[in-house]
């Protein structure tokens, strides 16, 4: 008989834990509801209705056109990263990867990782991407080496948002071929984007944030001429083969299994965003970051915080990172909110590990969650004797107003 021993339960919490994560993100109840279903056979019709369901949502949620075509991957944000150098790459070739920080840095890796060279602008700490720059690296590149430019649209780790029409503005004024591939995990659903009326090649999304879903689905939305790259590249792949998955059958959409309790809540939330729209979904997300961001700014009055996004308007509507002064150690902040006041955050990440904590507010939220998470926030921090203005009273006047 085995002696191996089993853990013990965790204490249970009364009332809800605040998740003030960017990423996972509160899931709705009729996401949850949707999810907590059996599994199809593979061969019913119902799983191939449910999969076109889900495509059809995305190229929605993307602005995509009819006939872009949606590859998903059980996989989270790092996985179609990796699908997207693969499939567009071929071995020794180059990719511009301008500098955001944490995401960016991340990104460039793994294109070193399996061959192929990515070439660094700038990270300007608390700054978008310097949208001169990349025009100037690609007007360099004489011989058109540059294959895509691989651009971070949200970078979570220091909540700043670049421009996307400034990214597609540098590409055309240089009179470049390269491809534009975004990386929207942290802004779709969230943000502003239109594959097509921003000349997106692809789009590279994720379940667990902004569309409000469990993680563990990745997905790429890719338009014509980005596919017709990958059909020249002759590196061999097979996982992440885009051509591989344009079968018709579910079980080769997914390269095996699909799934399915996934898709189930990805339908649900993807039709949850239509029935709100989503000229007041991305109202909705400045309303709430625009709140968060006063908190913070009142907060800081006492000079122990303070907003990480040095430009206005490049602060995510997804996310706000904290900087906290020396000797205040954010990860001492986030125990005492979570352990003390049931309101989980997220903490620095890469160059910023140890400097920030993360405000998440994407997804299904709305202003009382938000004003009872920084409420916990701030009296995590008047417990721990930090200096701090009126924040939590700073984001209520903005929401009255």
């Amino acid at each position: 008989m085995s002696n191996a021993s089993f853990p013990t339960p965790m204490p249970r919490i009364p009332g809800i834990r605040a998740v003030l994560s960017p990423g996972p993100t509160h899931i709705p109840d009729e996401v949850l509801a949707a999810m907590h279903q059996q599994p199809m056979d593979l061969m019913d019709p119902r799983v191939a209705t449910l999969v076109a369901d889900v495509e059809n949502g995305l190229r929605w949620v993307c602005g995509a056109s009819d006939d872009t075509h949606i590859v998903m991957y059980i996989a989270n944000g790092h996985g179609v990263w990796e699908a997207s150098i693969e499939n567009l790459l071929p071995v020794g070739s180059k990719v511009l990867v301008p500098g955001t920080g944490h995401f960016s840095d991340g990104w460039a890796l793994q294109c070193k990782a399996t061959g192929r060279e990515a070439i660094r602008t700038r990270w300007r700490e608390g700054l978008p991407i310097d949208a001169d720059e990349v025009e100037q690296v690609l007007r360099d590149d004489a011989l058109d080496e540059i294959k895509a430019v691989f651009f971070v649209h949200t970078d979570t780790a220091s909540s700043v948002t670049s421009s996307i029409a400034a990214i597609r503005r540098a590409i055309d004024e240089a009179r470049h071929p390269a491809l534009l591939v975004v990386d929207a995990v942290a802004s779709l659903g969230a943000a502003p984007l239109h594959m097509v009326d921003e000349r997106i090649d692809v789009v590279v999304g994720a379940s667990q944030k902004g569309l409000m879903c469990g993680p563990g689905m990745g997905f790429m939305a890719v338009n014509a001429r980005a596919w017709g790259c990958a059909g020249n590249n002759p590196e061999p792949r097979f996982y992440w083969d885009w051509k591989i998955r344009a079968g018709e059958q579910s079980y080769s959409k997914f390269c095996g299994t699909p799934p399915l309790h996934l898709l189930m809540g990805l339908r649900q939330s993807l039709g949850l965003l239509q029935q709100e729209g989503l000229p007041a979904v991305f109202a909705r997300h400045s309303r709430l970051a625009a709140a968060v961001q006063a908190a913070v700014q009142g907060w800081g009055e006492g000079g122990a915080l303070g907003l990480y996004c040095r430009d206005p308007d490049a602060r995510s509507v997804s996310v706000t990172a904290v900087r906290t002064a020396d000797g205040l150690n954010p990860e001492d902040v986030r125990t005492v909110a979570r352990e003390r006041f049931q309101v989980a955050m997220a903490g620095g990440l890469g160059p910023l590990a140890g400097k920030v904590f993360r405000i998440g507010h994407l997804g299904d939220t709305n202003e009382s969650m938000t004003l009872g998470a920084l409420a916990g926030i701030e009296a995590a921090l008047r417990s721990m004797q930090v200096p701090v203005g009126p924040g939590t009273q700073r984001a209520i006047e903005l929401l009255a107003g």
